[in-house]
């Protein structure tokens, strides 16, 4: 038996027994497979047995494994408390806004005057499963998105603050046959191909989200395209592709495009601000402070509107 074990080991075994499925547990870490597989070999042979039974149909624990796992959560969720209660309150704290004109950015610009000591760098992920797995690995702290839709392996390591429940909207083409509408159905995009980030690993819980609200229409979901950085590229790829973009009506209008609320009924995104669980840090304080201040101040967008508000997720 050794006497130290990495924790990079013990993360691997927990997200394995917690995927049962070997591809998935290394998409969850962003490692590639073979590295996670080394990791648990390595664990295997340093404990001295077998954690996993591998079939090429499943992969299920072992007594050994079964026994191994609560502690292996407890070890790293100790490790987990331990780094953030070491971390330097002084240090410049990583905040991720998705995209700039925003709600989040609007948070953090309040925050900024909440806790004027604390440096608050902004940055811009793709979406929040990226950036959750950012967190979770320490090289980003905090970021806004749609908690719910994330991986429960993800959301177990992080902890959240409802903001507020945004009304969602599609972005079309200027020339498309919906551009005319000041405002656009659900049942009016039937027939339609609508892009929800489908294969971009970073915005699974956007996909999902659009699962949800699509689920029983006439409405498919777009397969994977380029992933369009800038405003220049989003508008290429919005000529080439001529697709509708599900987002919500807070977001940025791009050229050559229109937004659209979507109604009838008015389909809601919770947005939440999502950290590291026992992330000790005063800008932390101040982002809680100053998304509780705007949801106050701004309302919570679709809570009040009645009958014929649904949101893809419980809320």
């Amino acid at each position: 038996m050794p006497r130290d074990i990495d924790p990079r080991l013990l993360r691997s075994f927990v997200a394995t027994a917690e995927e049962l499925h070997f591809t998935r547990a290394a998409a969850r870490l962003h490692v590639a497979q073979q590295a996670l597989s080394r990791d648990i070999r390595r664990l295997e042979r340093e404990l001295g047995a077998d954690l996993f039974v591998r079939t090429t149909r499943q992969v299920t624990l072992t007594a050994d494994g079964e026994r191994l796992l609560p502690y292996a959560r407890r070890i790293l969720a100790a490790q987990d408390e331990l780094l953030a209660a070491c971390a330097d309150a002084t240090r410049p704290l990583l905040v991720d806004l998705n995209t700039e004109g925003m709600v989040s950015g609007r948070v953090l610009a309040r925050a900024r005057e909440l806790a004027p000591a604390c440096e608050l760098m902004a940055r811009f992920q793709s979406g929040l499963t990226g950036a959750a797995a950012e967190i979770l690995a320490g090289r980003l702290d905090v970021s806004f998105g749609y908690f719910e839709g994330l991986d429960p392996g993800l959301r177990s390591g992080l902890s959240r603050q409802l903001v507020r429940y945004e009304p969602m909207a599609v972005l079309l083409p200027h020339d498309h046959p919906l551009a005319s509408r000041a405002e656009v159905t659900l049942d009016e995009l039937a027939g339609e191909s609508v892009y929800a980030g489908a294969g971009n690993p970073g915005t699974l819980e956007w996909t999902e989200l659009a699962r949800r609200l699509f689920a029983g229409r006439p409405i498919e979901i777009a397969p994977p395209a380029p992933m369009a950085v800038g405003a220049e590229d989003f508008r290429r790829v919005m000529v080439k592709h001529r697709r509708p973009v599900l987002t919500v009506v807070d977001f940025p209008v791009m050229p050559g495009t229109v937004l659209r609320p979507l109604v009838d009924p008015v389909p809601l995104s919770p947005l939440s601000l999502v950290w590291r669980k026992g992330l000790n840090h005063p800008g932390v304080q101040a982002l809680r402070a100053a998304a509780a201040g705007l949801a106050k101040e701004e309302g919570r967008p679709g809570r009040s509107r009645g009958a014929g508000v649904i949101s893809p997720s419980p809320v």
